[in-house]
């Protein structure tokens, strides 16, 4: 196996179809929520994420083969006053699973957050993912929380559609 890792050009149609060909079987997945993406997601993801110049997203290829992906948005820390990169998605297609190819994209990505000056990588997770967890855990990630008295960082979210 001899896998690059590279940062997706959005207007590069193989691009596109690797990150939704990817992303696609990481929804099919029991992680990923058990769900094929649908139509709209193919035909808009690639240009709507082109779209935002906050949004960084590195393919992993064997070959020509999609192996993975890492989606990453920018965000900004208040308390710290610089940019943070929130690691939205993180992907690696079965086939590729457990030789290494999702600590190439982390390396990647912190590479990036280097570039862009951030002060931290963020991510969210499933309790019941363990292999991402210990995947995370490992790369350096661990929970957030300012005091033990508070207690940790909880992800939230209010749908709207």
């Amino acid at each position: 196996m001899s896998v690059t890792v590279i940062k997706a050009d959005l207007g590069n149609a193989a691009h596109a179809a690797a990150l939704f060909e990817t992303l696609n079987a990481y929804a099919s997945d029991a992680m990923g929520g058990g769900k094929q993406l649908s139509d709209y997601v193919r035909e808009n993801l690639a240009a709507e994420l082109k779209k935002r110049p906050t949004a960084h997203v590195f393919l992993a290829f064997d070959g020509e083969t999609p192996a993975g992906l890492a989606t990453c948005i920018e965000g900004f820390s208040t308390f710290a006053c610089k940019p943070l990169l929130n690691l939205h998605d993180l992907a690696v297609m079965p086939a590729y699973r457990g030789q290494g190819v999702a600590k190439l994209l982390l390396a990647a990505v912190e590479d990036q957050a280097r570039q862009l000056g951030c002060c931290k990588l963020t991510l969210e997770v499933l309790e019941g993912n363990a292999v991402a967890r210990s995947l995370y855990r490992a790369c350096g990630f661990e929970g957030y929380e300012l005091k033990a008295e508070t207690g940790k960082a909880m992800f939230m979210h209010k749908p709207l559609a």
